[in-house]
């Protein structure tokens, strides 16, 4: 039998191209991306196609409009406006009239930017704990059972640490999804120590030979710096308990929020080092482009997308993918 240390978890932050999934996953994978991305791939698409309508050409007026409704699908000025420019140079160039090609384009610009943002922080082998952080309301439970869900749908086992002790509900959400999902939840009383939480369950996880430890912590960020000795003593728990073990932390951001989430991602980075980002609740909104945004203006990976209300909707970012979901 192998040696804890030689498992790698599957959900790593190196991902797999979409062409190399067996076709009844790559089916999953486009039908969840695809429902998850429907009311901003709507709503793009009949804004691009009246953009376009009766044209014979592509003319200042029509790129502005065309910016205009990048804009508002949350993407950002800036990446809105970068997209439209080079659009501009290869429609001049090839003489473009149609709005198969115009979107053909977009995809390929916007997958384009997203290939030159920084990529994750590669992992090695061993078992992996995950910080999920994020302000109250976020969907934090929701997401960590996904996260419980994936790690199960790959044959890990998980332990969860309901580790935000300060909310009696996110406790109990916790262990509603543990017991649907059939995974342990390590908890204490409401109020107890957040860290003593996580020594806890770093134990289970060692006695139960689990794969992946996910901990829940505090959203309060009215009150940073008492959230800031709070991860941090987590933090050095870790350090101390896990030697060896693989580390994250993963910020959850509801996309519905739009540009909020984005100044709630710039105070969060300034608390804790950030290794990535699950984008939450992207089925209820028409501004996809978040994502977009995350990783362009915040320079941090986007490796999830929340596409649902299930524990099984949860898919994993990959640029080119997203582009064409979203204007393709």
């Amino acid at each position: 039998m192998p040696d804890k240390n030689d498992r790698k978890p599957t959900d790593l932050l190196e991902l797999a191209p979409e062409a190399t999934l067996p076709e009844a996953e790559k089916a999953n994978f486009w039908g969840k991306l695809k429902r998850g991305l429907f009311m901003t791939h709507q709503e793009l698409l009949e804004k691009v196609s009246s953009a376009m309508e009766g044209k014979t050409e592509i003319d200042e007026r029509t790129l502005e409009y065309l910016e205009e409704v990048l804009i508002s699908a949350d993407l950002g000025v800036d990446t809105a406006l970068e997209m439209i420019e080079r659009v501009k140079k290869h429609a001049t160039r090839e003489q473009v009239r149609d709005v198969e090609r115009v979107r053909r384009m977009l995809v390929d610009e916007m997958s384009g930017l997203l290939m030159e943002m920084p990529r994750p922080r590669p992992l090695g082998r061993g078992p992996l704990v995950t910080l999920v952080v994020g302000v109250n309301g976020v969907g934090k439970t929701t997401s960590i059972a996904k996260l419980a869900r994936r790690a199960q749908e790959h044959r890990e086992k998980v332990v969860i640490a309901a580790a935000d002790t300060f909310r009696a509900a996110a406790i109990e959400q916790l262990e509603l999804w543990g017991r649907r999902l059939g995974v342990d939840v390590i908890r204490q009383v409401a109020g107890a120590d957040p860290a003593a939480v996580v020594y806890d369950a770093i134990q289970a996880a060692r006695a139960r030979d689990a794969d992946q430890l996910i901990v829940d912590t505090a959203g309060r960020l009215h009150t940073k710096d008492h959230l800031m000795a709070e991860l941090s003593k987590i933090g050095r728990v870790i350090d101390r308990e896990a030697k060896g073990w693989q580390r994250r932390t993963l910020l959850v951001l509801d996309a519905t929020t739009g540009q909020n989430a984005l100044a709630q991602a710039k105070t969060f980075s300034q608390v804790v080092p950030v290794d990535g980002v699950l984008l939450s609740k992207l089925d209820g909104t028409a501004k996809g482009g978040m994502a977009v945004a995350v990783a362009r203006e915040l320079r941090l990976p986007v490796l999830f997308l929340g596409v649902g209300e299930k524990p099984e909707d949860l898919v994993e970012f990959r640029p080119r993918e997203f582009a064409s979901a979203l204007l393709g």
